[in-house]
């Protein structure tokens, strides 16, 4: 199987923790420990966001004031290479060095007039008290969303049209390498009239670059881990229903949270409508995931438009995850 693997930002810090690089390396080891299995036996390609380490880059430049902060482009890159660097050391040691790893900076192509450079979505960097938020807002002119119970900076994030180094991905698999790749979404760039590539300042949500990637390379599968068990509509309200597959069509049709979910889910309908598979859920239960005992998958087309996870009484235990047909969604 010719695999991507879409690495939260869960795999990389968890919520709460202090970004060092002891936390990142530690986070990372029991990912790729996690994922050793699946990379001995598959064709596999591993991509990974970068939101709280591009902020926090972007925070360290500013504190800097001799010579002008980097642009997000440079900053990008730059944290493709570090992370990058970490998940390429820690797969290879999780292999004992049966397959070679190679980390690849990635940049994916965007159209300059996306309507995304006007309306900011991707959350980056730390979180922030309203207050806190208010201040950075003020001074950095910085545009502020909320991030659960807290405030985060948000900037553009448009479209993946294609990803530049997708040649040299397939290449590397059909010689039996790994790639990690498409780190951040890989860095954007737009096209000029001579065909030049130039580096534009927004962040690309990883798993629509992913999808884009899987695309590119005809990947069977997509797998976005997650630190929740299932997609759910209506999450975190008391109309909450977990999704334990669904069509492109029927997913489609339902909202969810914009800058953290729509884009996983809209990357699952764009690998879904090309033909393949996508698989969102818990990093922490893979082999469930592949199994299909946990986790939400996308499929091209479904009879009855959505299977919901059954709902069980606190009073009569059972599994969660048993799966029972729902009306077409």
């Amino acid at each position: 199987m010719r695999v991507v693997v879409a690495l939260g930002g869960n795999a990389l810090a968890r919520r709460g923790e202090p970004m060092t690089a002891e936390y990142l390396r530690a986070n990372v080891k029991s990912t790729c420990e996690a994922l050793a299995k699946l990379a001995r036996d598959n064709e596999m390609v591993i991509t990974h966001g970068n939101g709280p380490q591009v902020g926090l880059l972007a925070l360290q430049n500013l504190a800097y004031q001799d010579v002008a902060a980097y642009p997000l482009d440079i900053l990008g890159a730059e944290t493709q290479g570090m992370i990058g660097y970490v998940v390429q050391q820690e797969l290879s040691n999780a292999l004992g060095g049966e397959r070679e790893v190679a980390a690849v900076i990635t940049t994916t192509v965007v159209d300059e007039s996306d309507p995304a450079f006007d309306r900011p979505t991707k959350l980056i960097g730390p979180q922030y008290s309203a207050h806190d938020a208010a201040e950075a807002a003020a001074e950095y002119r910085w545009t502020i969303a909320k991030d659960g119970q807290a405030f985060r900076r948000v900037v553009p994030s448009p479209n993946p049209i294609s990803i530049v180094q997708a040649p040299l991905i397939r290449r590397l698999l059909e010689d039996g390498s790994l790639a990690v790749c498409v780190g951040g979404g890989g860095v954007p760039v737009r096209e000029d009239s001579k065909g030049r590539h130039i580096g534009v300042q927004a962040v690309v949500d990883k798993d629509l670059a992913s999808a884009a990637l899987a695309a590119d390379i005809q990947a069977d599968t997509l797998i976005m881990l997650t630190d929740g068990d299932y997609v759910s509509e209506n999450w975190g309200t008391p109309e909450q229903r977990d999704i334990h597959t669904a069509s492109a069509d029927a997913v489609a049709a339902m909202k969810f949270a914009e800058g953290s979910m729509q884009p996983k889910i809209d990357a699952a309908i764009r690998v879904a409508r090309a033909g393949g598979r996508a698989l969102i859920g818990p990093l922490d239960r893979l082999d469930d995931l592949l199994a299909r005992r946990v986790g939400t998958e996308i499929v091209p087309e479904l009879a009855e438009g959505v299977i919901w996870v059954e709902s069980v009484p606190a009073e009569k235990p059972a599994p969660a995850d048993k799966p029972v047909p729902a009306g077409k969604g």
